[in-house]
């Protein structure tokens, strides 16, 4: 996998994770770009200082900034690993996606979800996007700090975080407004795809549907926006409680 950009390759030297290689630009000059290479330096990473031609080949988006690092494959975490997290957290919160197939709704998602500090997210191994390169590029970062789990059923998987103590609120229109239902405590959100929203079998395992409410012509957020949402909803009413 292929980490680009000076944000994300700054946000991912500061994870454990094993990188094998960073790319540089040999002819960069800028102050940022230094204190980046000094830092790689410090972390005694591999750099190879290259021209400008061989970024730009190996560059999935042509943003890289002159760094490239690569690392391995993403490895999953477990639904169980999130929970570990969660265990004395009294007001844990849990983001599963139904059905999110747009790489870059996935990796605004992650982006969001980091920003807002949430325990984890669940997402499903079939007609869900995965951990690419492209979810790594548009989360800047963000995934290499959050959790994520990739499971075969979510329903499963949500009656598992039932039983560990958690509401579970599927976003869905004709739910109940989001403002006007409790969200503090332990919390899981499950925010449907695009075009599927919440299947319909998923939302009868949850506890409880809720919505944002619309007022414009257009009936739907797309995933990112809807998540981003609903996970400060939460953090307000948190704040809000103390």
């Amino acid at each position: 996998m292929k980490v680009e950009g000076r944000n994300a390759v700054f946000e991912l030297l500061k994870t454990d994770k094993e990188i094998d290689k960073i790319l540089v630009r040999k002819d960069l000059k800028d102050d940022a770009s230094k204190r980046l290479i000094n830092v790689i330096r410090s972390h005694r990473v591999k750099i190879q200082l290259v021209d400008k031609y061989v970024i730009d080949k190996e560059s999935v988006n042509g943003h890289s900034q002159g760094f490239i690092a690569f690392v391995s494959d993403y490895k999953y975490f477990d639904t169980e690993d999130i929970l570990e997290g969660c265990e004395d957290k009294e007001n844990a919160l849990i983001v599963i996606l139904s059905e999110v197939t747009d790489p870059h709704n996935l990796g605004s998602v992650i982006r969001v979800c980091e920003c807002a500090g949430v325990d984890g997210i669940i997402i499903g191994k079939d007609r869900c996007a995965s951990v690419s390169d492209t979810v790594m590029r548009i989360s800047e970062g963000a995934l290499n700090h959050v959790k994520v789990a990739r499971v075969t059923n979510l329903n499963t998987e949500i009656e598992k975080l039932q039983n560990n103590g958690f509401w579970v609120f599927g976003a869905e229109a004709g739910g109940e407004s989001m403002y006007d239902v409790d969200l503090t405590g332990k919390t899981c959100l499950v925010i449907g795809g695009e075009d599927t929203g919440v299947k319909r079998l998923t939302q009868t395992k949850c506890d409880k549907m809720i919505s944002i409410p619309m007022y414009g012509k257009v009936n739907s957020l797309n995933a990112s926006v809807a998540c981003g949402v609903a996970v400060y909803e939460v953090i307000r009413q948190r704040i809000n409680k103390k």
